[in-house]
């Protein structure tokens, strides 16, 4: 078993202490409310004996967050984790299903604005138009387990672009590259403008009609049907094209513009995790939202 302590070290989680501490105390009045939430479903009713009676924890809530974290890191099995916390490999196991949802129900931080977050992609738009924010979007894709044979829907996995099986992440970034929101993800046969619009991002759009997106060239249709508000890069000029419209393409910014949104998501592909998905494809989707809430965290100096 190794020091605790020495566990919760940046290299090992990815966050600062300080960052930790935050975490610690925001999280653990949830974690606690939710262990009596199952203790007492368990029961029937109330508890019958006096609060801090019987066993206690052989893995105490610090610990579960810190375990969690390394997992999200480093891709490190529950067995490992389990060696390295002197427990058994379901206790690792248990504290991870714990920890996650709590992280990924978090939402992304809001540069400037300490104790509020962004959850949906409503919020997102209403705090874009509130401080005159222009917003980028884009998707990523990562790579995962093939379905097994026989089974239904083994092709919607199937990214037309990487020609194998992953899974789409659609992520909102400001003009410093924070992550401001990502989706619940999905199958990676589908475009990305789907994918956006199965988000709700036409009513968003409608509904908030101050608010600039900054996206590329897969996302032509939403610049069709929402024109100066989704913008996508100009045409390049076909050959024998005026000079001036030549010009005129050549001192767009449209790209450096949307960079930004692309160093977010190489933040988010820093957690080993993300880098190719081995586990099973349901908690993908809490997995990415966890860490894209981290990344946000860091990315606003928290």
């Amino acid at each position: 078993m190794v020091n605790r302590a020495v566990l919760a070290h940046r290299l090992f989680t990815g966050i600062s202490r300080r960052h930790l501490a935050c975490l610690i105390e925001e999280l653990a009045a949830p974690w606690q409310a939710g262990l009596e939430g199952r203790r007492h479903a368990a029961r029937g009713g109330i508890r019958k004996r006096a609060e801090g009676a019987g066993a206690h924890h052989q893995l105490v809530f610090v610990d579960r967050l810190v375990a969690t974290l390394i997992h999200l890191r480093h891709d490190l099995s529950h067995a490992v984790l389990g060696l390295l916390f002197g427990v058994d490999r379901s206790t690792i196991t248990r504290a991870i299903g714990e920890i996650r949802p709590l992280l990924a129900e978090r939402g992304c931080a809001v540069p400037d604005r300490p104790g509020l977050r962004l959850r949906t992609l409503t919020d997102v738009f209403a705090y874009a138009q509130a401080e005159g924010i222009e917003l980028r979007l884009d998707a990523t894709e990562i790579q995962v387990r093939r379905p097994p044979a026989g089974r239904g829907g083994r092709r919607a996995f199937v990214s037309g672009k990487k020609k194998q099986n992953t899974m789409k992440a659609t992520v909102i970034a400001d003009w410093r590259g924070r992550t401001l929101w990502t989706d619940a993800l999905r199958p990676g046969r589908m475009h990305d403008a789907t994918a956006a619009r199965n988000e709700g991002i036409a009513d968003c759009f409608q509904h908030f009609p101050d608010v600039e997106v900054l996206l590329d060239d897969g996302y032509l249709g939403l610049s069709r049907d929402h024109r100066g508000q989704a913008i996508t890069p100009p045409r390049k000029p076909r050959p024998g094209a005026p000079p001036s419209r030549v010009e005129q393409w050549e001192r767009d910014r449209h790209s450096s513009d949307r960079i930004t949104v692309e160093h977010a998501l190489a933040d988010h592909k820093r957690w080993k995790q993300l880098m190719r998905w081995t586990h099973c494809r349901d908690r993908l989707s809490d997995t990415y939202r966890a860490i894209a809430s981290l990344v946000s965290d860091r990315t606003v100096n928290v």
